[in-house]
């Protein structure tokens, strides 16, 4: 009997670290989707009930996502972090410091089912904004971005910019809205595919910075347009 139950509990143990990556990944996507607003709070009884899995685990993704400054703690569960005018120009910063360096190394490294999957995301995209889907183009962006970070080898640098990437992502959400704004995106997608596919790194690296000014300028209207 004694035996048994040693083994259950080591079976528990072993089986915790995929139940909170499980739970993390759930909980990422659902914050990457940019759906989340400072609003909407984050129960760690209620996602445990939805996944069907202890609460232990679901704290540990909880807390990892802290951690990482995809949400704050509060004291009735967790949400999103509200983030200031400043806040997303300090993100923009450093997007514009990250993402052209990226880019350069990507297209240095890039290989042929890599750049499939980047095509992939660019057609998407053209889909998404010839059906005039916001949030479809939305995806497509973030689908865009998974492609040709893939191609990145430093793993820190892709994750980090990602990281940063998500924290803006419902004001990308809001911008996108815009018909012009999508085409020039659209644009910019086009040109860094074919930086890739020529493995010309320069090309890249100036064609994500002009992507990237392009995010930081459609915030600054928004904010302006707000006021």
């Amino acid at each position: 009997m004694i035996a048994h139950m040693q083994v259950s509990e080591e079976n528990s143990a072993a089986n915790q670290p995929s139940l909170s990556a499980s739970a993390y990944d759930y909980l990422l996507a659902r914050l990457r989707s940019g759906l989340l607003g400072a609003s909407d709070k984050l129960v760690e009884a209620d996602i445990a009930n939805q996944l069907g899995v202890s609460r232990v685990p679901v704290r540990q993704a909880l807390l990892q996502l802290v951690a990482e400054g995809y949400l704050v703690s509060t004291p009735r569960g967790y949400k999103v972090p509200t983030l200031t005018p400043q806040d997303v120009e300090d993100v923009f910063e450093l997007r514009l410091l990250l993402e052209p360096r990226a880019a350069a190394l990507a297209a240095r490294d890039i290989t042929a089912e890599q750049l499939q999957r980047v095509d992939l995301a660019v057609s998407e995209a053209q889909r998404a904004h010839d059906m005039n889907d916001a949030s479809g183009a939305f995806s497509a962006g973030r689908h865009f971005r998974d492609a040709w970070l893939a191609a990145v080898r430093n793993k820190r640098l892709a994750s980090g910019i990602a990281r940063y990437a998500d924290q803006v992502a419902l004001v990308r959400r809001m911008t996108l809205g815009n018909f012009e704004r999508r085409l020039a995106v659209i644009a910019g997608y086009r040109d860094l595919r074919s930086a890739f596919a020529r493995h010309d790194s320069i090309t890249a690296h100036d064609a994500m910075l002009r992507l990237v000014l392009g995010a930081q300028r459609d915030f600054a209207e928004l904010v302006q347009n707000s006021s």
